[in-house]
Parts: C-alpha cells; structure tokens; sequence
C-alpha cells in the first residue's frame, strides 16, 4: 500500500503544534477517569441499579476501543487533522447529551460518544510523524502517546474537587469546554497532513472489528456481575473467538483492509502490541488501589482515611511524571533505541510495584509510588509508538497506531475486570458492606509485577537496531525496508512492493548513468523532501533504472550515489497528475532530461 495525496502539502508545522496535540490527547484521555469519583455514588444519581451503573463506564470503554483503529484508518485515508477535528466533536456532543440528563439511557448514550474521542491518540501521532523533523518527533511521540495516562491521573484530582463543591453535571460541562478549546486550537495551529493512504474504507471490516470487540470486551468488564462460569459470558467469550477468527480471514483477502494482518504479523509489530497490553495493565491497577487505599477509613487498620480531593492529590504525581519524562525518553531512545527504553520503563514499573508493596502505610508513602510507577509508565509508553512507526509503512501510520491503543485499551479492560474480582473476594463484609482488605491490595500489585514480567520478556524478543536508526524514525527505518524490498526485486523475486527497473510510479523514473553514458547499477538513489527528510530509497536495477513513489505533491531533491563514481543530488519537482516524472540521473556531472 503506498501513499497519494490529493491535498497540498502541509505548511510547516509551528512550535505549538505539539503542545496542542498533546493537549488533545490529554483532554480525550480525562474522558476514562472523568466519573471515577462518583462512580459509587451513580446508582443513586441515575435512580437504578448498580449493575445498570456500571454500563455508564463500561460503554465509553466499548466504544473507545472500536473506534481508535477505525479513526486511525479514516484519518490515513481523508486526513488526520480532519478526523482529529471529528472525533473532539464527537466528544464535545456526548459531554453535552450527559450534562443535561439525570436518566439512566441518556447518559450512557452520551458516554459512548466521549469514548469515540479515544481515536484521537493515534491520530495526533501520526500527525507528528507525517510534519514533525526527526530530530522533534521522538519526544513529541513521547509526550502525545502518554497522554493517555497524563490525562487519566490529572483528572482523578480535579474531577474529585468538581464532585465535591459543586453538582456533578459540571464534570461534563468542563470536558465540553474543554472539548472545544482543543478544536480551537488544532483548527488554528496543525495543519492537515497530505499523506493519504490509497483504496477506500473498509466497512465490513469495520464492522466485523466493532462486533468481535463488543462480544470480547463485554464479558471482560461484566464478567464479575455475571458469573466468569455462566453461559452469558462463556458463550459472549466464544463467539467473539469466531466472529474475529472470520474477519480476520475476510481481511486477509481485502485489498485495502481496515487493519493490514500481515503487517500486524510481523516480530516488532506483534511483540510490541502484545506487550502493550501488559503495560496496559499495569497503568490501570495503581489507578484502581491507590485512590480505595487512600479513601478507606482509618478505621479499617489500613485505610489511610484522606478525602476524596486529597487521594486524587496523592495520585496525581503518576500522570504530571508521565508528562515529565518525555524529554528523558527522547535522550534515551536516541542514545539506545525504543527497544531499550521500553525496557528500562518495564524494570523501574517493576521496582514501583515491588517497593510499593510495602509502602502502603502513610499518604506520602503513596506519592513515592505514583512518581516511580508515572516514570516507568511514561516511558514505557513513550516508546510504543516509535517502535510501531518503525515498523509499518507511512500510509498504515493512523490504523497501526490505533491498533496499538486499542491493545493497551485491552489491558485496561483486562485490568478492571481481574482487579475488581481480586478486590471483591478478598474483602471483608462490614456490616453488610465489602470493605476492600490489605491482603487484596497487596495481591493486586503482585498481579500488576506479573504482567510486567511477560512484558519485559516480550520486549527481549523485540529486534535490536542501532543507535543512528532509532534517530531517525522516520526516514531510516523506511529506507532500510525500502532497499531490503528492492534487493529482493532485484536477486529476481518480483511483487514486493518495490518500484524498480521503470515500474509506473506516482513520483520520479529513469536511469543513473555513469559520465560516458553507460548505465550504473545497484546505484542507491534516495528521495529527500522540501523538510529535508527522506521519504524514500531504492537501489538501480541492471540497465540502471530506477523507480520512486512520492508522498506528496511539490519539490524533492533525489540523491544518486554508487561505488566507483561521485555523488548526486538534484532538485525536482512532482505536481501530482497521477503520471511518474522521467529524469535521469548522471554520474558525476548533469542530469539528463529523459
């Protein structure tokens, strides 16, 4: 799959541009934890039970989940800031509908669509990749992909402040305004991105995604109500097994399928999604036990007997760490690579969730927690997407991104459900009311130190690269896949992918000739855009013909070189007619007009 555009490209992105980005994620993000401290008392709000209650969160977690790869495909598609746009939108509408009901339906309705707004994570990643230099865009990646826990922890305490001056219906007043300053915002500061992704929306696949995910993720968060033994939720549990196993077949066969399976497969791909979901896991326990130990009456033995506002206080250093080791992680990963850096964010959440099992007893016990566990969290999650960028094709950026989201949304889910039956069937009955023990908080973090251990084994797993490619995001790991495909093409093994040897491509053809006119093969020839980045590279075929597809429409500079003869670049220019531009290239010396 390769990209085309139909727009022009984007102006340069301005020094706010990230700043607002992130702004954006973290304002999508305060969406999963906007109602965690009213959330016991949402029986009694809504007038029902609390079994029906619990869909409130359940359904932002549904919904969330279906549409961060299908936003991020969209936005490959018609445009990344468009999407953006459309999914703060969506978000301001659901805030909205939930801030003028006090009913049961309403509000759920109104929750689902805050939790569209979830696709906006990707989205701002891809942005960055697609605008960003490479020498920005590791700490902007950083920053935007921990804006999922930055937002989290920074609304538990200003949403407890909320609930407990004022009405709860201003919680959702807050998120709207909020919704749409960051609309404002990206209207006025990103520009749109002109890469676009060919082939068209794959609808039954997203279709075929939303049902296996709902019939998943369904039984995960209403499994302790259930019953994990009965017939609702095992059978919930196996169709979801069918349904995806069909569309995983049906997509495999689609030109243009909404999530790209065989790239999906591959080793740095598939461990790093896999062990998304373990750092996913992670990030939700502390947010689960912290804010119950907190809150829990001294009484108790070991409630620690602190108000709402002061437990959203403790655990607020996890998400203001988070924002705090962007910058770190972009020193790190340049030095050592995404690989290493997740690693070294899996070993400190390790040391957090170990140490704090015996740090339980005081307030500021907890804070020591927070920032260990928001050091490790933020870089563990500052590295996912660079490891995702490096491995995928430009054009597949948005849906793999959004895959990666919805995998650590997976550990969230997974999280919940298995934390929430840990704390139930270890607690204590208190005249008539379960009061959550020691013992379960313990276990908790125990399970929490397990998840982290399978994810630094999948992190091991993960390919070592070398310090000058994790640099460049963008243009080496690209390259690298590029030149791979064409030597593959070249040693005879057609239908890579690759455009050689005078393939019709949208973008520059021709043949690298040496100075007396003879044909120069296995010569590089590299694309570099008007930002100075590359955006493509392919090696000379026998007769010295070359082949590179564009991006986008407007100026390029093509860089020859090959053994035994002097370097060249030449300025082009693609104005986008859908017909490849014929120049060859001379070695050393002119280039010929073909």
């Amino acid at each position: 799959m390769s990209d085309t555009t139909t727009d022009e490209p984007a102006r340069k992105a301005s020094g706010a541009t990230v700043p607002v980005l992130a702004f954006a994620g973290i304002v999508v993000a305060v969406m999963q934890t906007l109602l965690v401290p009213v959330f016991k008392d949402l029986p009694r709000l809504l007038d029902t039970t609390p079994g029906n209650a619990t869909w409130v969160m359940t359904s932002t977690l549904l919904s969330g989940a279906v549409a961060t790869p299908i936003m991020g495909r969209l936005g490959d598609l018609f445009g990344k800031r468009r999407m953006l746009v459309a999914s703060l939108s969506v978000m301001v509408v659901g805030a909205l509908v939930s801030a003028f009901t006090d009913a049961l339906l309403p509000m759920i309705v109104g929750r689902t669509l805050q939790g569209f707004a979830m696709g906006a994570i990707p989205l701002g990643i891809g942005l960055m990749r697609d605008m960003l230099p490479r020498e920005r865009l590791g700490s902007a990646m950083a920053l935007m992909s921990s804006s999922i826990g930055v937002g989290g922890g920074l609304a538990l305490p200003a949403a407890a402040l909320v609930a407990q001056h004022t009405d709860w219906h201003a919680l959702f007043y807050g998120a709207a305004g909020l919704g749409v300053l960051a609309i404002a915002l990206t209207l006025a500061v990103v520009p749109e991105s002109p890469l676009r992704a060919e082939g068209s929306f794959d609808l039954p696949g997203a279709l075929g995604l939303t049902a296996g995910l709902v019939l998943f993720l369904l039984p995960i968060t209403k499994g302790s109500d259930w019953g994990w033994s009965s017939p609702t939720t095992l059978g919930l549990f196996a169709a979801a097994v069918v349904v995806l196993l069909l569309w995983g077949l049906m997509e495999l066969r689609v030109a243009a399928p909404l999530v790209d399976l065989r790239t999906t497969a591959r080793r740095e791909v598939l461990l790093t999604n896999l062990a998304s979901i373990m750092v996913g896991v992670a990030f939700y326990v502390v947010s689960l036990v912290l804010p119950q130990l907190l809150q829990l009456p001294s009484e108790t033995g070991h409630g620690l007997g602190q108000s709402m506002v002061v437990a959203g206080l403790c655990v607020a250093p996890l998400g203001l760490t988070m924002m705090f080791t962007a910058p770190v992680y972009a020193r790190l990963s340049a030095r050592y690579g995404p690989r290493t850096t997740l690693l070294i964010g899996l070993l400190v959440i390790a040391i957090g969730y170990g140490g704090g099992l015996g740090l339980m007893s005081a307030a500021w016990q907890t804070v020591v927690t927070s920032v260990l566990l928001g050091a490790g969290i933020g870089l563990a999650y500052s590295s996912l997407p660079a490891l995702i960028i490096g491995a995928v094709p430009a054009s597949e950026t948005g849906a793999a991104n959004g895959l990666n989201t919805l995998m650590r949304s997976i550990g969230t889910s997974v999280s919940s459900a298995v934390i929430g039956m840990v704390l139930a069937n270890t607690a204590d009955d208190v005249g008539g009311v379960a009061v959550p023990t020691m013992q379960g908080f313990r276990i908790s973090f125990l399970i929490a130190t397990g998840a982290v251990a399978v994810g630094l084994a999948l992190a091991f797993f993960l390919p070592r690269r070398r310090p000058a490619t994790t640099t460049q995001l963008r243009a080496s790991s690209e390259e690298d896949a590029n030149l791979a495909r064409a030597e593959q093409a070249l040693a005879g093994r057609p239908g890579t992918g690759t455009a050689v040897a005078g393939e019709p491509v949208r973008g520059f053809r021709g043949r690298v000739l040496a100075a007396d006119g003879a044909p120069v093969a296995r010569a590089k020839v590299t694309l570099i855009d008007r930002h100075g980045r590359q955006a493509g590279a392919t090696l000379s075929a026998g007769d010295g013909s070359y082949a590179l597809a564009v991006p986008a429409r407007g100026p390029y500079v093509l860089a020859a070189r090959a053994a035994g003869h002097g370097p060249l670049a030449h300025s082009a220019t693609y104005t986008g007619d859908d017909h490849p531009v014929d120049l060859d290239l001379s070695l050393p010396g002119e280039t010929v007009s073909a």
